[in-house]
């Protein structure tokens, strides 16, 4: 896995999995924890891709998957940037965790955990405990 720092950002790729595919997670998750604000203006394609050591192409097939979830919006002539919408990146982040729930819930499922089990190995914590961060 290699590491690099582009501006801001920092990425690790894994040569095994598609580039793209990890970009696009990056950025969002990199979005949803408000790692890039709303409205930050983020890496161009061509700075990305130089910096990643990965061809435009695959940047762009990134940054047009984020545009589509609405994530990142680009302004022709000005660049490109986090989305402006605070409503925007919260729906993103609730699909986000409705679907890694799911994926969770349905790993332990088909260890045939119990609803009973599955509650004592994921304690939530109390509305007074700050979250996790």
């Amino acid at each position: 896995m290699e590491e690099r720092s582009v501006g801001s950002i920092r990425f690790s790729l894994d040569l095994s999995q598609p580039l793209y595919e990890q970009i696009v997670r990056q950025l969002s998750g990199a979005i949803a924890r408000g790692d890039l604000m709303l409205g930050e203006k983020i890496p161009s394609v061509r700075v990305l891709a130089q910096a990643l050591k990965i061809t435009p192409n695959t940047v762009m097939r990134a940054f047009q998957e984020l545009e589509r979830d609405g994530l990142i919006e680009t302004h022709r002539g000005h660049g490109t940037f986090v989305t402006a919408s605070g409503t925007r990146v919260q729906e993103f982040r609730a699909k986000l965790g409705k679907e890694w729930a799911s994926e969770i819930l349905a790993r332990l499922r088909s260890l045939e955990f119990s609803s009973d089990e599955i509650r004592k190995l994921i304690p939530l914590p109390n509305k007074d405990t700050p979250p996790h961060k």
